[in-house]
């Protein structure tokens, strides 16, 4: 290998348990916090079968994305899938879909902390931790890892203690799970979508693959079981919140898990609940521009985007450019705009980028039982985005055509 090319390669340091903390770094944030309320007013009392659908769909895209990360391991996951199974024009939809979707997710995540944290500024305290979160980026794979890993043992901590609380309270009815007043097929798969929001964070093992130990055996491990424990602990949060709320408590409550914790009669604990959604929600956005800037690098590398965010730093490793870049972008909107409703439109957007993983992976094997995942995923998350309200349908579907027409004009710019 010379040496520009081992200097424009990122490290490979992660193996199977660092790759799984990142995963539940990513899944098990504020979505769990702030998703429940949402998918359970379009469900009703079919929450729990609205989560069930979610963890399908979620399933089979883990399953194709582990498949094709083992074939491909390289920074930029579903972008360099697509590219590489179903075109360029593929691998681009998706990456746009990732970068645009995962950015207004990142300013999200960033108000979380602050709304929690400090209400009154909430903007400026969601800058800070942009900034504090890039410079750790910054500082490499392993710093960021290390912190993650102790902030998933911190929000596992503190939903264990929801759970415990909740469903070991005089306020606890399992006559409250019974499926009565459910909002129907279409809500159903309304709450499966909003609920996918909390699942997605698994992307995050398949975009850092160029910076995973043993790429073929690593991911295809870490990912099932980064999302197998956060099904089981989504599940047991969801029981518990029910039994204590039922669906019309939970369905009215501003911050549910706290909510739920007071009705358990702990209010002492609420406090506890608030700071563990802060922290998660610290967690999610770490991950999150961890993911975004690898997708950056992969599509600056094919001049999708400038060239010059395909810089990796010599000592650090990391692609520090887009880092950068990312982190830049995502402080001028958590400064400036209130984006803590767009989960719908950053559901659009992933589901949009799992559609183009299922197909890729439907190429894989010609054999119909190996089509059999990637078909089920495909239609699952096309089925999901569509189901979502119809601004969040409207919105991400304008903003993937203002992607397509970037990519025409390129194109024919670069034909003449």
């Amino acid at each position: 290998m010379t040496q520009s090319a081992s200097t424009s390669e990122l490290r490979r340091t992660l193996g199977v348990g660092d790759a799984v903390v990142i995963g539940l770094g990513s899944m098990v944030g504020a979505g769990i916090f702030a998703a429940l309320g949402p998918a359970v007013r379009a469900a009703g009392s079919a929450l729990l079968v609205g989560l069930a659908v979610a963890a399908v769909v979620a399933y089979c895209n883990a399953t194709s994305s582990a498949r094709l990360a083992a074939r491909y391991p390289a920074s930029g996951g579903t972008y360099v899938y697509g590219r590489e199974r179903l075109g360029a024009f593929w691998g681009y939809l998706a990456g746009w879909a990732f970068v645009v979707g995962k950015t207004a997710s990142c300013a999200a995540m960033a108000l979380t902390v602050g709304a929690y944290v400090w209400p009154g500024q909430a903007h400026a305290v969601a800058v800070a931790a942009v900034v504090a979160l890039t410079a750790v980026n910054y500082g490499g794979i392993q710093k960021s890892t290390w912190l993650t890993r102790a902030i998933v043992a911190v929000v596992l901590a503190v939903l264990a203690s929801v759970v415990v609380v909740c469903l070991g309270s005089g306020a606890s009815d399992a006559g409250r799970l019974a499926i009565g007043d459910a909002g129907g097929a279409g809500g159903v798969l309304q709450a499966a979508g909003l609920l996918f929001f909390a699942f997605a964070g698994y992307a995050r093992i398949a975009t850092l693959g160029e910076e995973v130990r043993d790429p073929a055996r690593t991911i295809p491990r870490a990912i099932p079981l980064a999302l197998g424990i956060t099904l089981a602990l989504y599940a047991c949060v969801a029981v518990a919140v029910l039994s204590v709320l039922g669906s019309g408590g939970l369905g009215h409550a501003g911050a549910p898990l706290a909510d739920a914790v007071r009705a358990a009669g702990v209010p002492g604990l609420v406090p506890v609940v608030r700071a563990g959604a802060a922290v998660a929600a610290m967690g999610s956005l770490l991950a999150l521009i961890l993911g975004i800037s690898r997708t950056t690098l992969a599509m600056a590398r094919d001049r999708h985007l400038p060239g010059a965010l395909a810089a990796v730093h010599p000592r650090f490793r990391v692609p520090h450019r887009a880092e950068l870049a990312v982190g830049a972008v995502v402080a001028v909107l958590a400064a400036t705009v209130d984006v803590r409703g767009a989960v719908g439109f950053s559901s659009f957007g992933v589901l949009a980028y799992y559609a183009v993983a299922n197909a890729s992976a439907w190429t894989l094997d010609s054999a119909p039982a190996s089509r059999v995942v990637p078909v089920v995923g495909l239609v699952g998350c096309v089925t999901l985005a569509f189901a979502l309200p119809w601004v969040s349908v409207v919105l991400g579907a304008a903003v993937l055509a203002v992607g397509v027409a970037a990519y025409g004009v390129r194109r024919w710019v670069a034909a003449r």
